[in-house]
């Protein structure tokens, strides 16, 4: 981008200037004003339908910088909502049991077994009598007995399948089902996420820099549309001759001289490189030391007035 490229430009010509006359400008050092910008892209792609800032608008935090067309995640999101009250709905029926209709049609089931078993028992007690008189086979004996126990069976068979219907599911089916309820929730929440995400707000205040796309274009994941310089995101960037290094210290602070800035500004010494800017020649010798420099990055106390680009004199206090 332009500003990146005028910014590299400058930081290089400002280095080779310092190399060349070694910091012995009368303790001045060359820097420039450089901005960490905060470049703001959106999660997923879409087409822009709203992006009413401009360079130099303000932005506070947590409003809306741009938005993007929804319609997609609108209807991933009802989907998802109605998933959430199925998979409600499932678990509470199981964890009921049976419904009264059905309860009652077992209860019917149940009265016409006990009126069976009633008969049984009665044909039982006739006819076992007689077998044993003799006056009765004793195989009609064995049949009545079965038929008796055969209704018992039934009977309880009959009051097992009420006990059932009433109880809810099976603990396996519970757990099953619940499961399928978080899921189900968390498929929604993912999609409430992303229909939110549609409309980008700024995590940080600051005044709009540069804009990249414009309303009616469409945007790819993790491409800026705009970026944002915050208040706090203000630097200087000078160089130092190795031989003068020692006069400069963390926390340390510099003064900043700039045109258009009437007063000095005060600054702090946030950074220092821990390598030489440029790698000098492999043979050694007093020239080719001289033309060594270090990085230094100092952030304004109040940097009213300093703009991204901007040469500075710095000087020690």
């Amino acid at each position: 981008m332009r500003k990146s490229y005028s910014i590299r430009m400058i930081s290089a010509l400002m280095a080779m200037l310092v190399s060349a006359c070694s910091g012995s400008n009368g303790g001045t050092y060359v820097g420039y004003v450089e901005a960490e910008l905060v470049y703001v892209a959106p999660p997923e792609a879409g087409w822009l339908v709203a992006a009413p800032l401009r360079e130099g608008d303000m932005a506070a935090r947590g409003s809306v910088l741009f938005e993007l067309d929804d319609d997609r995640q609108r209807a991933l999101n009802n989907a998802a909502e109605a998933n959430v009250t199925m998979a409600r709905a499932q678990a509470a029926n199981i964890e009921t049991g049976a419904r009264p209709q059905e309860i009652q049609a077992l209860r019917a089931q149940l009265t016409e077994a006990e009126a069976a078993r009633d008969l049984a028992k009665a044909e039982r007690d006739r006819w076992l009598p007689l077998v044993a008189e003799g006056n009765a086979s004793p195989a009609r004996g064995d049949q009545v007995v079965a038929d008796y126990e055969a209704a018992q069976a039934r009977v309880n068979a009959a009051k097992d399948a009420i006990e059932v219907a009433q109880l809810g599911g099976r603990d396996a089916e519970r757990v099953a089902a619940d499961a399928a309820t978080q899921a189900a929730e968390a498929t929604r929440d993912e999609a409430r996420w992303r229909l939110g995400q549609r409309a980008v707000t700024a995590k940080v205040a600051g005044r709009v820099e540069e804009v990249f796309h414009r309303e009616g274009e469409f945007v790819s994941a993790g491409s800026p549309v705009l970026a944002l310089l915050p208040e706090n995101a203000i630097k200087v960037r000078f160089f130092v001759p190795q031989d003068e290094l020692p006069k400069f210290t963390l926390g340390a602070d510099v003064n900043l001289h700039a045109d258009g800035v009437a007063t000095p500004v005060t600054a702090r010494i946030s950074f220092i490189a821990r390598e030489a800017e440029f790698t000098p020649p492999v043979i050694y010798s007093v020239d080719a030391r001289e033309k060594l420099v270090f990085l230094v990055e100092a952030r304004p106390v109040d940097p009213a007035g300093l703009r991204p680009g901007l040469p500075v004199d710095v000087l020690l206090p």
